[in-house]
């Protein structure tokens, strides 16, 4: 059983407390209703320990947790599927790594994403063409039916931008993105339209950061920011590194984060002209 990384046991557990607290039991009163031992509560509302979807449901249902978005977000954090239904990711877990299936349950259940981006295009907003020529230059010696399978989760994911309601997306890209030449010439023409196009839809917000800038906060490397609609207690930083991601959980870095973020948008461009920036790149203006 995949349980996910340890901020996600420790943010389920402290949901889960929260929810025995609110239900007005204690937690031996909690392990009784369930037919536990008291430290099998205790070890999983501290995440010391994983915790199985099935047991989730079992507190949610001894809590007197309604269905809905609550009950299904704590389902997800516990690496489960709501309902007994596998999410479409499920289909490719052969070819996913764990940090990979952790990051998209997160970005399928928030409600807002704020990323950093300082070399490529954000995954949600990449054409089919960037996604292929990205994917194998990052996975050395990729065959050609994983290639497919990994481009096809990038453009599944992409349909968080239009469920309902959306995932706001706010994103600051680095103006090295736009000029790199993933693909070449012709791959990033329609890379640079697929911006144009997502820079006018009402959820997402994308700004360029101009060379002219110089030297900013967040420079050293990317990052995503994910809010939740139900508790900001889940909100988490994700790092991206060369073989796994780093969840920052504590509330002083994601203060840190979301300060860091706000100060990327103060200084790059507004979003009108970021949109005018990327049309003028896109016909060599």
């Amino acid at each position: 059983m995949q349980y996910g990384p340890a901020v996600r046991r420790r943010k389920l557990g402290a949901e889960l407390r929260a929810l025995r607290a609110r239900a007005g039991l204690t937690s031996g009163e909690a392990a009784r209703l369930v037919g536990w031992h008291q430290s099998k509560v205790s070890r999983i509302e501290t995440g010391a320990s994983g915790v199985k979807p099935a047991d989730v449901r079992l507190l949610l249902d001894a809590y007197e947790v309604p269905d809905g978005e609550e009950r299904e977000l704590l389902l997800v954090l516990a690496g489960g599927e709501h309902g007994g239904r596998h999410h479409w990711w499920h289909a490719y877990r052969g070819v996913l790594p764990p940090t990979y299936r952790d990051f998209i349950s997160l970005e399928s259940q928030a409600s807002t994403m704020r990323t950093l981006e300082t070399s490529v295009v954000p995954g949600l907003l990449q054409t089919p063409e960037y996604a292929r020529a990205m994917t194998r230059a990052a996975v050395d010696g990729l065959e050609e039916p994983r290639l497919d399978a990994l481009v096809e989760v990038r453009l599944a994911r992409q349909d968080v931008l239009r469920s309902d309601p959306p995932l706001a997306l706010s994103a600051v890209l680095d103006e090295a993105v736009l000029r790199r030449e993933v693909g070449g010439p012709e791959v990033m023409t329609r890379q640079l339209g697929r911006l144009v196009q997502a820079a006018r839809l009402p959820q997402v917000q994308l700004q360029i950061l101009p060379f002219a800038a110089g030297a900013y906060i967040g420079i050293t490397g990317p990052f995503v920011i994910f809010s939740f609609p139900s508790t900001s207690d889940l909100d988490v930083v994700v790092l991206d590194q060369m073989m796994s991601s780093l969840y920052l959980e504590r509330k002083e870095d994601l203060q840190a984060y979301s300060e860091a973020f706000n100060t990327l948008q103060i200084h790059a461009l507004s979003p009108e002209d970021s949109l005018d920036f990327i049309a003028g790149l896109q016909h060599g203006v």
